[in-house]
């Protein structure tokens, strides 16, 4: 591949390994604040060619997440309430047909339908009849029956104890939201 840049010897060969380093999510030693003096100042001289000047190539290394152990909240995810409503489940009618999201539809999988939440969302559902709850990933769309606010999957049904019934009310909760 051509790009239209024209490169003279001297300065070709440590333009073209930062480019490679770029491209390999390396970055040259010398950019790090570690190589440079402490007072900031870089003892290159002007004349100096390009090949002559050497320099070390390391992979970049994410920083590591701050430990939040001792933190009690921070187990538990931002969440916004959504509401309440009734929800309902769908599973072996539909097992194997494609959702909305353009997956396939497993009765066995945490997922739900909701008629505006994005594809991905994750949602927290609570049944407060017995206090259980799931967290079920929107990948579909529905419900289209009147008074229903959310469709889980078969086995959300069963977790949250409304496969007797058919439907049950439920609290929504966004998480991450």
């Amino acid at each position: 591949m051509r790009t239209g840049i024209r490169l003279d010897s001297s300065g070709s060969r440590g333009l073209r390994a930062a480019l490679i380093a770029s491209a390999l999510g390396m970055a040259p030693l010398a950019a790090s604040t570690a190589a440079t003096p402490a007072d900031g100042a870089m003892p290159v001289e002007a004349g100096t060619a390009a090949a002559e000047l050497s320099a070390e190539i390391v992979p970049l290394v994410e920083a590591p997440l701050a430990d939040t152990s001792d933190d009690p909240g921070a187990e538990q995810a931002a969440t916004t309430p959504l509401g309440t409503g009734t929800a309902s489940y769908y599973g072996r009618k539909f097992h194997g047909r494609r959702t909305a999201s353009g997956e396939t539809f497993d009765m066995g999988a945490m997922t739900a339908a909701h008629r505006t939440l994005p594809f991905g969302s994750l949602v927290r559902v609570t049944n407060p009849a017995n206090g259980r709850s799931v967290t079920v990933r929107i990948n579909d769309r529905g419900p289209f029956s009147r008074g229903r606010v959310i469709d889980v999957s078969r086995a959300a049904a069963e977790e949250l104890g409304l496969i007797t019934r058919g439907h049950a009310p439920v609290a929504l909760e966004l998480i991450g939201g």
